[in-house]
């Protein structure tokens, strides 16, 4: 289905709608560009990078979680059933997680995205149900800081879960103290070494200060839906089939992050688009040294009770900036109407490959409408009940 789909955006995207549409990789570049280093660095990577071109996708539905999304359900270990065992007697209640990924190079010369996936990452004391994890990383200036979030933020996390004694009641002081520190231990590391010997940073200052990260972040709860987010990566809720943003691009022309800018003491410059500093097009990021106080690593949290939610689209701007929220949430949710259905107990269920067409779809449909950026997406399927809606 996914490929037929490509199919139809591939020849919508030779309208003149978009090839009018400007190129995002000069926005994301910083300025001025060292041509003699790219040069000198090209031969060296054209092997790498072709490999990286290719799209990498993996669907990370892991058989090893414990929990399910869902209140009221037993455990997953016991629950989860095979498909191709599944008969038309199963029960309703055998559900399992349904998550799908899809994270590709794109146009860019390197890949310098992450996703982390980590179901059942924390529970909370005298509570039966698990915590979920999922984040998006989209790196600039290297791809060692986005990596180094994907490896350990969610622990960070899960230490500030663990040693509060008390019911987490301010999700957003928790996220703050992960980021913060999350923040200072990509600043030691950078400055203490670069353990990458691939690391294309060896190539600018020796303490790789001018690299940073977005971060969009989600834990999923049996009742909430926490986001924490550091950038211009984006988390986006559908419910009913309508968008919900559950959180806001941090851009350096944005009122509130301009005056914060100014206030201490820095300056925004328009260079093809708004920068601090004439270098960085975002606000807020993990990293990025040689620009704090300016660039700031604190998230904004939103907290979001769960109700009749179709899924939730955690995706870094390479899709944001050529696709909006509105054809995201629709895309997402045709595909989970649709895609992969199976008769389970007189009703029309949809296969764990729901969320992985719809995540594969999605970046298709962000490279068929020219995003030069790296595309990295992540779709949660968030149905309680676990079957189509009519809707």
């Amino acid at each position: 289905m996914a490929d037929i789909c490509f199919e139809v955006v591939t020849d919508a995207s030779s309208s003149s709608a978009f090839e009018s549409r400007p190129l995002n990789s000069v926005r994301r570049q910083r300025f001025p560009m060292d041509q003699t280093v790219v040069q000198e660095d090209w031969k060296k990577n054209c092997k790498r990078n072709k490999q990286e071109d290719l799209a990498k996708t993996c669907s990370l539905n892991s058989p090893s979680s414990k929990e399910d999304f869902f209140p009221g359900r037993k455990s997953l270990e016991k629950e989860r059933v095979r498909e191709d065992d599944v008969s038309g007697e199963s029960p309703a209640t055998e559900v399992s997680k349904r998550y799908g990924v899809s994270s590709v190079c794109g146009r860019r010369r390197e890949m310098e995205d992450a996703v982390a996936i980590h179901p059942s990452f924390s529970s909370r004391k005298n509570s039966e149900y698990s915590q979920h994890y999922f984040g998006v990383y989209d790196g600039h200036g290297c791809s060692h800081v986005a990596a180094r979030c994907r490896e350990r933020l969610h622990k960070l996390v899960q230490e500030e879960l663990n040693s509060d004694e008390e019911e987490v009641e301010e999700w957003k002081t928790t996220m703050e103290r992960s980021f913060t520190r999350m923040d200072k231990e990509v600043s030691r590391w950078s400055n203490e070494s670069v353990e990458s010997a691939n690391c294309k940073c060896e190539l600018q200052t020796p303490d790789c200060d001018a690299v940073g990260s977005t971060a969009v972040v989600s834990v999923i709860t049996p009742d909430k839906i926490v986001v924490a987010n550091c950038g211009d990566s984006r988390a986006v809720l559908c419910r009913n089939g309508k968008p919900v943003p559950l959180s806001t691009d941090h851009k350096p022309d944005r009122p509130d992050e301009l005056d914060r800018i100014e206030g201490a003491g820095g300056q925004v410059i328009y260079w093809d688009c708004p920068r601090v500093l004439g270098v960085l097009a975002m606000s807020r990021a993990i990293g990025d040294n040689y620009l704090k106080p300016y660039v700031s690593c604190e998230p904004e949290v939103t907290v979001t009770d769960r109700t009749d939610d179709d899924c939730l689209i955690l995706a870094s701007d390479g899709l944001w900036d050529v696709v909006s929220n509105e054809t995201a949430c629709s895309v997402a949710s045709m595909c989970l109407r649709g895609g992969g259905r199976r008769r389970r107990g007189g009703q029309d269920w949809v296969s764990e490959k729901a969320c992985m067409e719809a995540s594969v779809l999605l970046t298709k449909l962000a490279l068929a409408r020219q995003s030069s950026d790296n595309v990295s997406v992540v779709v949660i399927d968030l149905r309680r009940d676990g079957h189509v809606s009519g809707h």
